[in-house]
């Protein structure tokens, strides 16, 4: 070892022994100091709590971004004041006020035996603006209890403890305008009233006065400006959930506000166009096959109706049947559903007739309304959307329960029944077009696997959404909810 490395590894040694002994306690152990995995534990639930706590609209939290840094700055601000200026001009006040009543009883003290004290009031009375009295020994007061916030009493008493050294009592309560002082001498007692402006800074209401409604006009103009701001972003999130839901653009609805949120409504309405043309489009294209398909189905049976009556006539006739009952379902679910308007439905009607409709094929059905029946949606695809859910009940089920229940401005219709049920990881599978579970529900030869695949789109055109679980009954529970 060289003697470099000598000298290096004992300045180490002097450094480790120097924090030992001053900068931690003997006591204070390194492996006991916090790890960084503990402070992140300490500190994960803060963005929780506060997320919990804070308001979720956007205008709300743009109002606590401005209102909070305006509160604490005006916190910081009074605090300083209070301490440092209000403080200061206080005790500077207390003290020439304490000066003067100390020039006062060493004058009074000077006086001979037996003398009326007239001249030393008249000087504190011209001179200084106090009013004094010499009065007959008696014992002082005892101390009234403190305030809660007052500084001048504990620079009073702080001043004529170091300047007067005398037994003494004050009086800062009693009269919000005047100071009572009285001092303990020697076979008398001196009482001294002093006007309170002249011991305390008693103009402090005014700062506080024109900070606070200047912050408050500034608050003012900064929320209405902020609304201004806060509407176009609101006008366009209700266009966006008004056209998730089917509905048309609002009459009023334009690109305004902020270049940002004007860039975004523009966005919203090309998207809007392109999606409605796309609509069209694909309607028009499945309207055009749909008839093309249709003439020729139509010949298919003039030509069926010559060869006469059979048992192959009966075979096509049925395929071709077939034919037109898989193409009016592939029409209806690539029907442009947005293009009907928003009307009132009443529920009542509409699950009225699932009780015929189970009468005739012996089933039982229970129906329960619980709320408002009417509602606010597209009556057609409404009607048909449920229409496609109990059906489906109808045709795997004998006992049937659908219970509807409109509360606020949501819609909750359940539909159980007691048939063999779908598994768990097929649930999802059933809303797929074309998709047939044979084996799980035994749907009938006919279907076309488009039921609940038309009745998810109209549940979710109108904003909402349909899930599938298990029945109390044992079979299927479907829980459609839409906003109405």
């Amino acid at each position: 070892m060289t003697s470099i490395e000598r000298l290096i590894q004992k300045r180490r040694w002097r450094f480790r022994t120097l924090i030992r002994r001053h900068a931690w306690p003997p006591r204070w152990r390194w492996d006991k100091l916090p790890t960084i995995d503990i402070w992140r534990g300490l500190l994960r639930p803060i963005p929780r709590i506060t997320q919990h706590f804070m308001p979720k609209g956007l205008y709300a939290r743009s109002l606590i971004i401005i209102i909070a840094p305006v509160v604490l700055l005006q916190g910081v601000v009074t605090v300083v004041f209070m301490e440092r200026h209000w403080q200061l001009v206080t005790h500077r006040l207390s003290t020439a006020v304490v000066r003067d009543i100390a020039a006062i009883t060493d004058l009074v003290e000077a006086q001979p035996p037996g003398s009326n004290y007239s001249r030393v009031i008249g000087i504190a009375r011209d001179r200084l603006g106090l009013n004094v009295s010499v009065l007959p020994p008696e014992p002082l007061p005892a101390l009234a209890p403190k305030p809660f916030f007052n500084i001048l009493d504990g620079i009073l008493s702080e001043e004529i403890t170091k300047r007067i050294g005398r037994p003494f009592w004050i009086d800062t309560v009693g009269q919000s305008k005047i100071v009572e002082v009285r001092i303990q001498l020697d076979g008398k007692v001196l009482r001294v009233f002093a006007p309170r402006n002249s011991a305390y800074a008693s103009n402090t209401h005014i700062f506080l006065v024109w900070m606070v409604g200047t912050s408050l006009v500034l608050m003012i103009i900064a929320i209405l400006f902020l609304r201004n701001q806060i509407r176009p972003i609101q006008a366009l999130a209700a266009a966006a959930e008004g056209f998730g839901r089917g509905q048309p653009m609002p009459p009023n609805f334009r690109p305004r506000g902020a270049s940002e949120v004007r860039r975004a409504s523009l966005a919203f309405i090309q998207m809007r166009d392109r999606i409605e043309r796309q609509m069209e489009q694909r309607t028009a294209m499945l309207t055009g096959v749909s008839h093309d398909l249709r003439t020729i189905l139509t010949r298919f049976r003039l030509q069926l109706a010559l060869l006469g009556e059979g048992e192959d006539q009966d075979e096509l006739n049925a395929d071709v049947d077939e034919m037109q009952r898989m193409l009016e379902g592939y029409l209806a679910f690539a029907k442009d559903e947005a293009a009907e308007e928003v009307g009132e439905l009443d529920l009542v009607p509409v699950l009225g007739k699932f009780r015929t409709e189970a009468k005739l094929k012996g089933k039982q059905i229970a129906v329960e309304i619980a709320g408002d029946p009417r509602l606010a949606v597209r009556p057609d695809s409404f009607t048909r959307m449920v229409t496609n859910v109990v059906t489906n009940a109808l045709r795997h089920g004998d006992r049937i329960r659908v219970c509807a229940s409109h509360e606020g401005r949501w819609l909750t219709i359940t539909v159980e029944d007691n048939g063999a049920g779908i598994a768990a990881e097929q649930r999802e599978e059933v809303f797929k077009p074309f998709v047939r579970l044979d084996t799980a529900r035994n749907i009938d030869s006919g279907g076309t696997g488009l039921g609940l695949a038309i009745a998810r789109d109209i549940a979710r055109s109108h904003g909402g959404d349909i899930l599938l679980s298990d029945s109390d009954l044992g079979g299927l529970r479907a829980l459609i909810r839409v906003p109405a």
